[in-house]
């Protein structure tokens, strides 16, 4: 596998990547279908590009009001649950087709699953437990 240095791209972190890590956040299952390096990459290059695409598509076919510095014109759009809806809609609809490509079926997670965290808070327990 390639050096991770190689994978990583800076990514536009706002306000699109707030957008994009809070859908991932509030849903778990979803979070761990794309936690391979690859998978990361291009989930979050695609999830980032059609999460633009589509607020640019809900500022063209609907108004917001006249901007009075309290909040940015992403801010008013989500405002509306409609909106906030079909952005979450997209993300997964990403995630979704990211963790079925067949390319990174033989990639291993950046974190370890669940058994590989029992065993070693097994190990743990065993070898702490003697010396304390």
């Amino acid at each position: 596998m390639a050096e991770l240095d190689e994978l990583w791209i800076p990514l536009v972190d706002e306000p699109i990547g707030s957008i994009v890590d809070r859908v991932v956040r509030d849903d778990p299952a979803l979070a761990a279908r794309v936690e391979t390096p690859h998978r990361i990459l291009a989930f979050k290059t695609f999830a980032y590009i059609r999460t633009g695409i589509l607020l640019g598509q809900l500022l063209f076919d609907h108004d917001i009001p006249g901007w009075n510095g309290s909040e940015s014109w992403v801010d008013a759009l989500l405002r509306d649950p409609a909106h906030r809806a079909a952005i979450e809609r997209e993300v997964r609809a990403v995630a979704e087709e990211i963790a079925s490509d067949p390319r990174y079926a033989d990639e291993e997670p950046l974190a370890p699953d669940d058994a590989a965290r029992d065993r070693f808070r097994a190990f743990a327990r065993e070898h702490l437990g003697r010396s304390g």
